[in-house]
């Protein structure tokens, strides 16, 4: 759970020193994420939820192979693995989820957040 907390405050005084690359999108990728088709996941990546142009899933690869590089260095100055510092900023950007957007938990299910629905907080999220 510390661990977890030291990985967390790490993401955001990356986030904080305007490197941004975890939430950083493309106009096209924001319009097929309102749509629904592109969601966050739990662990730290964009993925297609239905399918989308080329460009978009293009796009969303190179968002996040810029996700996986911030990880790997938070991941290198902080002793933990890239996998840790990943599921702890999917936390972070499920809690960033708006109505109407898709997301997937660790069960492997796309769900849409619903109008009154609470930002899914998976019970391992601290």
């Amino acid at each position: 759970m510390t661990r977890l907390l030291l990985i967390g405050a790490a993401l955001a005084a990356a986030a904080g020193a305007g490197s941004g690359v975890a939430s950083a999108q493309t106009p096209a990728v924001n319009a097929a994420r309102q749509a629904g088709l592109v969601g966050e996941r739990y662990d730290g990546y964009l993925g297609m939820s239905s399918a989308a142009s080329a460009a978009v899933r293009s796009q969303v690869g190179a968002i996040n192979i810029r996700r996986r590089s911030l990880y790997i260095n938070l991941a290198a100055s902080r002793g933990v693995s890239a996998q840790e510092v990943a599921i702890t900023a999917g936390c972070q950007l499920l809690q960033r989820v708006a109505v109407g957007e898709a997301y997937m938990l660790r069960d492997g299910v796309w769900r849409r957040r619903t109008a009154g629905q609470p930002a899914p907080r998976p019970d391992y999220c601290s």
